[in-house]
């Protein structure tokens, strides 16, 4: 839990854990295959029950012994707010929620990352809670295609927030961001013009991974590039063009996928997210807003 690996954030924050799939996105979730891990260690009983044969339960636990990590982390950091959960789950109250945003405006030296993949019930706590975004805290929203991009960016665009931002993490087809990135209204009611602060994108890893074909990765970047919103490039994932290969990635044996599964002129091989690397187009795109 603390010191992260993730390549946007520092450190990782879990008041809560546990949690439910959602969309196609979650298929192949790294929280959930590491939640399953702990649950059959005895060392790491807070996660005993979380998960029954490799997926969530869809039970969350409340630690409310974690609330003050970040009270003790002298150093300013950038937190990821529940990498094993989702605040924003029905099942936790309010009042916990509180509890956390509580922390977040007591620890001002700190920028707190939020994501979730259920916009509406955040969108209705920050309205009645946080009206006035607190500056440190970013919000955002997890997508993985155009359908639900459709569903949640709008919902993200109606909630108070210093800076929102989306996650399109694992990319499974092709989106397109143009109507959020400075173009104003987008949700009924909505009178203040709101868009999109920053585009974080990635491929999917881990076990049962689907490739990305690198159009999808360059018309984001290009939306972004045009609308002057930063943006990063998280990483291939598991699969990696000829053409996107960083360096030596494709030596030895490598499974292969035919590029016209994809529509893709090239073919994708699997070659494991560290030689996949993150260079899309031979460029490293590590926007942030600022």
């Amino acid at each position: 839990m603390s010191k992260s690996k993730i390549e946007w954030t520092d450190r990782t924050w879990n008041p809560t854990i546990g949690c439910a799939r959602m969309s196609e996105g979650c298929r192949n979730c790294y929280a959930e295959r590491m939640a399953h891990r702990h649950a059959s260690n005895p060392g790491t009983p807070a996660y005993h029950g979380l998960t029954k044969d490799g997926r969530w339960t869809g039970e969350v636990r409340l630690l409310p012994g974690r609330l003050g990590q970040p009270k003790r982390w002298r150093k300013p950091s950038m937190i990821f707010v529940d990498s094993m959960s989702d605040l924003f789950q029905h099942t936790i109250h309010d009042d916990y929620i509180v509890k956390v945003f509580e922390v977040m405006a007591e620890t001002p030296r700190h920028t707190y990352q939020i994501l979730t993949k259920r916009p509406a019930r955040m969108q209705r706590f920050l309205s009645a809670h946080y009206p006035e975004p607190l500056p440190n805290v970013w919000l955002g929203v997890s997508v993985e295609d155009q359908e639900t991009a459709n569903k949640r960016v709008p919902l993200l665009l109606a909630t108070p927030a210093a800076v929102r931002w989306i996650s399109l993490e694992p990319m499974l087809g092709p989106v397109d961001l143009r109507p959020w990135l400075g173009r104003g209204l987008l949700t009924p009611g909505v009178r203040s013009r709101r868009w999109l602060n920053w585009v974080v994108l990635g491929g999917e890893s881990g076990p049962g991974a689907r490739p990305m074909h690198p159009q999808w990765a360059r018309d984001v970047r290009d939306q972004c590039k045009r609308a002057g919103v930063p943006f990063m490039f998280k990483q291939w994932g598991e699969w990696v063009t000829y053409r996107q290969q960083a360096p030596g990635a494709l030596g030895g044996k490598t499974e292969r996928k035919p590029g016209w599964m994809l529509d893709c002129p090239d073919d994708f091989y699997r070659v494991g997210k560290r030689k996949a690397g993150r260079m899309l187009d031979g460029e490293l795109h590590d926007g942030y807003p600022k």
